[in-house]
């Protein structure tokens, strides 16, 4: 692979591990295991039978939890110790045969936006849950999965794509994630003043 597939492939990785790791995983090894892609060392693991069936049960699972409100808040703030660090592995692993230098710049802005992507998506969809009703969340979770799909297409068909996409999440990112942070405050603290006086 070219360098700039591999910048492609690491990135989307990183990314759509942010989004639906299991799914990432699981879509990724059985593209590898048939031959409709060619995976880098560093990740040719994820093809292996024992990576696709656990990742596929679990793939399954968080597709359930992700469209269920409230539940899909606590799902996100539990994986934030998961995704975080397993798209990371991957950026890091489609570098495996590179030198240290590029090991490590791989891992450390594989690293930076899939903790980035994450943020955005359980930001957005608590706040998105404290609407009543249950569409714009499964609206959302929808347009995650196909975003999803769109992704890992263009990883390898249009890399050059990708890679500019991924360059305009990053600038999306730093517009949207402050305005998400302050939402969550406000709803913090609308939360803490619902909260009963305590009684002295």
């Amino acid at each position: 692979m070219d360098m700039l597939q591999n910048i492609a492939l690491a990135g989307g990785l990183a990314w759509a591990s942010g989004i639906r790791l299991y799914a990432t995983i699981f879509l990724t090894g059985m593209l590898g295991r048939f031959g409709v892609v060619h995976l880098p060392d560093g990740i040719g693991m994820l093809a292996d039978t024992w990576v696709l069936a656990v990742s596929g049960v679990l793939m399954l699972g968080e597709f359930l939890a992700d469209k269920v409100p409230a539940f899909d808040s606590v799902w996100d703030g539990v994986h934030t110790f998961i995704r975080i660090p397993a798209g990371t592995l991957l950026a890091w692993g489609v570098f495996k045969h590179a030198d240290a230098g590029t090991q490590l710049a791989a891992a450390l802005l594989g690293g930076a936006l899939v903790s980035g992507t994450h943020l955005a998506k359980t930001g957005t969809r608590a706040l998105i849950n404290t609407s009543p009703e249950p569409f714009s969340n499964w609206g959302a979770s929808a347009g995650e999965d196909v975003s999803l799909l769109g992704a890992l297409y263009l990883m390898w068909a249009h890399p050059l794509v990708m890679v500019v996409l991924l360059g305009l999440f990053v600038l999306l990112l730093l517009w949207w994630l402050p305005k998400v942070f302050r939402g969550l405050r406000a709803l913090w603290r609308r939360l803490r003043g619902l909260r009963p006086a305590r009684e002295v």
